[in-house]
């Protein structure tokens, strides 16, 4: 009897340990599998990415003085869910992605200045007092960045609503909390940053004041490019860089469609060619025209289509549309790497890790935890000891 109670104690115990083998087994491999699509990959894509470089100009022949260059990101369509629209499940999976994303360029690519391109928030057009003050902490926590860096935002339709939605009361919020300028010079380089959503030309009282200032800065701009030839000098404060300026702005300037329009990140194929209408998808030709006009912009910058394009306007202005950051709006989002001096700049792009990669990692992964478990217990033949098999199989004659 006692012989009997010892072999049945020792089954139990390499039963016990068969099992505690195999539960490690899955732990370490679901721990594998979060790290490396939740963290590594991350660092894995975007330690790829590397700042353009520009040309300087040299002096004397040789390259003494030169031009200061300018690390700078540029984002767009974030759409942090709100509380209508938001599935939880939805918030946790893309907002992770997008802070993952954002602190590992942190890390990797040292930006000195981050301008985000308009709608920030998905539902900040209706979003109540407490929801507007939930949704802004969310952003704050994950758009972390040091003091030495700077975060510049401009507004968008989702932020403050389209022209028929917007207010004073929803601009006064956006603006308590990101506090934009309009103006933004650094090392020489001079960025406007428009509020494109006021832009509508119907002479209401928001678009009449987004009017008057950039005429205001028109004029700065154009002091500055003149000052040299000038004894006299641009009004009260510092004067300007005499740069042309880096238009930023949530709508693209006016274009027909995105049919001209192609890349991996461009708008799929059967939309391209989908006329655009004016003041929803794009800015007006008048609106697109004035801004032109006004501040003469070397390189135009823009959101909204979550599509990547390049257009060239009026006497060959570049614009460039950035694609949205969130993976809820595509499966391969990215952001814009700039090297900018007062006179020249280069640019870049920089994917992220796509969607659809990680979710096959996953399934891959849970196949293969599912193959793990029937071996164990002896639904399935080890496939090693299968192949095995297979090799040593005499070949009949």
């Amino acid at each position: 009897m006692a012989t009997i109670r010892l072999g049945f104690g020792r089954q139990n115990f390499c039963l016990l340990k068969r099992r505690s083998f195999l539960l490690l087994k899955l732990t370490a491999v679901v721990f594998a599998v979060l790290l490396f699509c939740e963290f590594l990959i991350y660092y894995l894509v975007i330690f790829q990415c590397h700042w353009p470089e520009v040309k300087t100009p040299a002096y004397g022949g040789e390259k003494e003085n030169p031009e200061p260059v300018l690390k700078a990101i540029f984002l767009a369509d974030t759409h942090l869910l709100g509380e209508v629209r938001g599935h939880w499940l939805d918030k946790l999976r893309r907002e992770w992605q997008m802070e993952r994303a954002f602190q590992t360029a942190l890390w990797l690519l040292q930006p000195e200045v981050i301008f985000i391109l308009g709608d920030i928030f998905d539902e900040g057009k209706w979003s109540s007092s407490q929801a507007w003050a939930d949704d802004v902490e969310r952003f704050q926590k994950m758009f972390r960045h040091p003091r030495h860096v700077q975060l510049k935002v401009v507004a968008g339709n989702h932020d403050i609503g389209f022209h028929y939605q917007m207010n004073m009361y929803k601009i006064k919020r956006f603006e308590k909390v990101f506090n934009p300028e309009r103006l933004f010079s650094w090392k020489g380089i001079n960025f406007v940053l428009v509020n494109s959503v006021a832009l509508e030309g119907d002479g209401c009282n928001i678009c009449s004041e987004a009017e008057a200032e950039l005429i205001a800065i028109s004029h700065q701009l154009n002091c500055s490019r003149e000052q040299e030839h000038r004894s006299t000098g641009c009004g009260d404060g510092p004067p300007l860089p005499a740069s042309a300026p880096v238009l930023l702005q949530h709508f693209p300037l006016y274009r027909r469609s995105d049919a001209n329009c192609s890349g991996e990140d461009a708008a799929p194929p059967d939309e391209r060619g989908i006329p655009f209408k004016e003041r929803y998808d794009v800015l007006s030709r008048e609106a697109s025209q004035k801004l032109l006009w006004w501040l003469r912009p070397r390189l135009v910058l823009s959101g909204h289509t979550h599509s990547a394009c390049e257009v060239l306007h009026g006497a060959g202005t570049p614009e460039l549309s950035v694609p949205s950051f969130s993976w809820r709006n595509r499966n391969n989002p990215s952001f814009i790497m700039g090297s900018i001096t007062p006179t020249d700049y280069a640019l870049a792009k920089c994917y992220l890790p796509f969607e659809d990669t990680v979710l096959i990692i996953y399934c891959g992964a849970a196949g293969f935890l599912v193959v793990l478990i029937l071996v164990h217990f002896g639904l399935l033949g080890s496939p090693c000891l299968l192949g095995w098999n297979l090799l040593r199989k005499p070949k009949t004659t």
